[in-house]
């Protein structure tokens, strides 16, 4: 018995290591960087931790398919080099010949990755799986609508022209103003002196056109 299970696990692994080649449809690349991402307290890549990762991709499968009990065995591992990268694929515990799609394996690193991270003692920029985007956020939803800040701002515009306007026809009305109001200033101070002027030109009596002028004595 023990013999028949032993060449079944032996089966379905040789059969997993066919699915699993580099660049494979629906595989994914891993690069880990221990070391920079942890320094004089890197540890080293063994098999321990290969089965470390293996079984926290099992866990990430069983959480996101309900009802399918996935095991270590049913994440296949291959090309691994020394600089701790490999690609691996996923195959399905109702039959190992077949690979689990891409997109179900996508979103479950997502839905775990903060724990395979945590597992690792990295983060997403130190455990890359190639091909799936870093952990994201949730979408920002901006309270104001794109189209009404774009509407906003071409107001504001318009308004801070209007103003200018506004602004500049005041001055040149004061402008106006104030020059009128030194022309005539400009003028009453002309007015006196053309008065005295003229008064002074009365002023002088000219005894050639007088009447009583005495008549010369015989």
């Amino acid at each position: 018995m023990l013999e028949k299970t032993f060449f079944l696990l032996c089966l379905s692994s040789a059969l997993g290591k066919e699915l699993c080649t580099p660049d494979a449809s629906d595989g994914y690349n891993v690069r880990l960087s221990i070391n920079t991402a942890l320094g004089e307290e890197a540890y080293p890549w063994n098999p321990n931790e290969m089965f470390l990762f293996r079984a926290s991709l099992a866990f990430a499968m069983r959480n996101h398919i309900a009802g399918q009990i996935f095991d270590v065995s049913n994440i296949v591992v291959c090309d691994e080099t020394p600089r701790v990268s490999f690609w691996f694929v996923v195959t399905s515990p109702l039959n190992t010949s077949e690979l689990i799609n891409k997109e179900n394996v996508e979103e479950a690193v997502r839905k775990s990755r903060n724990r395979i991270n945590n597992a690792f003692l990295l983060s997403d920029n130190t455990l890359e799986f190639v091909g799936i985007p870093p952990t994201l956020a949730a979408p920002v939803n901006p309270d104001t609508p794109p189209w009404l800040i774009v509407f906003g701002v071409v107001m504001g515009a318009v308004g801070v022209g209007i103003i200018v306007m506004l602004v500049l026809s005041v001055l040149q009305k004061k402008r106006k103003k104030s020059a009128k109001t030194e022309d005539e200033d400009t003028e009453v101070e002309i007015r006196p002196k053309t008065m005295e002027n003229g008064a002074a030109s009365d002023g002088v009596y000219n005894l050639s056109f007088t009447d009583d002028e005495p008549f010369t004595q015989m």
